[in-house]
């Protein structure tokens, strides 16, 4: 465990996982104040050593068996179905859960958080202890319809996703190398076939998460149903979402409606002094941003942005982030450093 004069005492749930390690990191290296890091993951990886900053190690606990008394803050990316579990277990014993798994996203009594959207919704935190964090696609999208909206209210967004196999986790990152790997030396792709229905590899598979009735997938519905409880019930939003064969960095093409008249260049300008995000925007060879540059980054970089002459006032736009970043562990940190600032004390 790594100790600090004053401060809070934090727990990490998953911490051996992408987004764990991934927060570990960006407390230290954003000089949260901690007094306490505590690791815990499940029991089969309790024992091993995880990384907190660049010199200090923690030796994970076993989740199950851990008792959060005492502990001011969680934040937990142990999957779904451990969340509901042990999220409750730990706001039972009071302390404050940052939950970035998809279980209490849509709870009525669970604040769905983008520091630089909604931060004041951080205050609904005591109805239930916990705090949702969005969906990796939702939350670099509403980063950047946030500004727009409150400048040119939007109506409408159809968004097509192109999402990393960061994404699904460190199986699908190794089933990714590994077929591209087998592919160079004529071993078949369905040899590493386990996390996705498809090859991944030199492919685009239009399917994440499970389908549900009306044909869209649950990822397609969490982006739709997340951005209307964490920007406004009133837009209509349309998404499809695609895997594809990049390591780290979602990346989206998002079109939008306005009620006010919009054009390329106010909608430039409005996005450049937005809070979270970087605006590159060229209209030449390599002047917009791609998943390679923004990995290891924080913002949401905006690109390709151009009037829609479709619709009266539309407009479509390009936008990347690294996920494990802005999309998951950076996301709860800041939700962490906004609490811990404005209500804990």
């Amino acid at each position: 465990m790594a100790y600090r004069d004053g401060g809070y005492r934090v727990a990490v749930i998953g911490a051996t996982g992408n987004v764990g390690r991934e927060i570990l990191s960006l407390l230290a290296e954003r000089e949260f104040p901690v007094k306490e890091v505590i690791a815990l993951a499940s029991a089969r990886s309790a024992g091993r050593q995880v990384s907190f900053g660049e010199e200090e190690i923690l030796t994970v606990q076993d989740l199950d068996k851990f008792d959060f008394t005492g502990v001011d803050i969680a934040l937990s990316s142990p999957g779904a179905k451990v969340s509901s579990v042990h999220s409750p277990r730990a706001a039972a014993a009071g302390c404050v859960v940052i939950d970035n798994t998809s279980q209490f996203r849509m709870d009525k009594d669970v604040p769905l958080v983008v520091p630089e959207v909604n931060p004041q919704a951080i205050a609904g935190y005591q109805k239930s202890g916990i705090i949702a964090n969005p969906n990796c696609s939702t939350i670099q999208m509403v980063v950047a319809l946030k500004p727009l909206h409150e400048a040119f209210g939007i109506k409408r967004v159809v968004v097509s996703t192109y999402q990393s196999v960061s994404g699904g986790g460190k199986d699908a990152m190794d089933e990714l190398f590994n077929q591209t790997k087998g592919i160079y030396v004529n071993q078949p792709a369905s040899d590493f076939q386990q996390k996705f229905t498809k090859q991944i590899a030199f492919n685009v598979i239009p399917h994440i998460d499970v389908f549900m009735d009306d044909g869209a997938t649950k990822e397609e519905w969490k982006m739709m149903a997340e951005t209307r409880k964490i920007l406004d019930p009133d837009i209509a939003v349309h998404a499809n979402c695609c895997r594809v064969p990049v390591m780290v960095g979602h990346a989206e093409y998002v079109n939008i409606e306005t009620e006010k008249p919009i054009t390329d260049k106010t909608a430039r300008a409005v996005l450049s002094k937005a809070e979270g995000i970087v605006v590159v925007d060229h209209r030449a060879n390599e002047g917009y941003v791609t998943p390679v540059e923004c990995s290891g980054e924080d913002p949401v970089y905006v690109s390709r942005i151009r009037k829609d002459l479709t619709v009266e006032n539309g407009l479509s736009f390009w936008c990347v982030s690294d996920n494990l970043r802005k999309g998951a562990a950076l996301n709860a940190v800041q939700i962490a450093e906004v609490l811990a600032r404005d209500y804990l004390n």
